[in-house]
């Protein structure tokens, strides 16, 4: 099967049946050619025959990470954009994925209209050249954000703060006692 190029391809490489199929149809109703995988290994050898413009990839699938499906296809094609989709989202997962290839993260529940909203602006962006080690923040930096997350999260709440992030109560009031890492 050869891809129509009159309209942008997409590809969604999911495990559940329920989204994906969902997803496409949206993707269908608003013109774009789409094509469904529930793995790895057939998400790679339809990303063979179409070529996708646009690839989204679950991170949590039963039988492999979605984090090796995006090397694998960033691998096969860098010309694809692919925005890894997950339910699950975290600062260390995001950066894993974007290290692996991916050009962007969306959190799940995700619509169609906001995958096409983060579409665009990865086009329209231009090459970007590579981030000087310097504009790279510190683990320590980013722990500290994401701590300040979480325990925003919990209304400034320290115990059900420390309990989200599995650390003593005491742990996190020593940490909030520092003052934010450079970055």
């Amino acid at each position: 099967m050869t891809p129509s190029r009159e309209n942008p391809v997409v590809l969604s490489v999911d495990d559940d049946d329920v989204f994906r199929h969902r997803l496409c149809r949206a993707f269908r109703q608003r013109g774009w050619d789409a094509h469904e995988a529930s793995g790895g290994a057939q998400a790679e050898r339809i990303a063979r025959e179409v070529s996708p413009d646009l690839i989204l990839v679950d991170l949590r699938m039963p039988h492999e990470n979605g984090l090796d499906v995006v090397r694998q296809l960033r691998a096969l094609d860098s010309t694809s954009i692919i925005v890894m989709l997950t339910g699950f989202g975290s600062i260390p997962t995001a950066l894993a994925a974007m290290k692996m290839g991916a050009d962007h993260y969306l959190s799940k529940p995700v619509d169609v209209d906001q995958i096409l909203a983060a579409y665009e602006n990865l086009r329209a962006s231009e090459p970007v050249e590579a981030t000087p080690p310097s504009a790279i923040p510190s683990l320590a930096r980013v722990e500290w954000e994401h701590i300040q997350r979480v325990l925003t999260d919990c209304g400034g709440n320290i115990s059900q703060a420390a309990k989200h992030l599995g650390i003593h109560r005491r742990s996190l009031q020593r940490k909030l006692a520092k003052y934010p890492p450079s970055r």
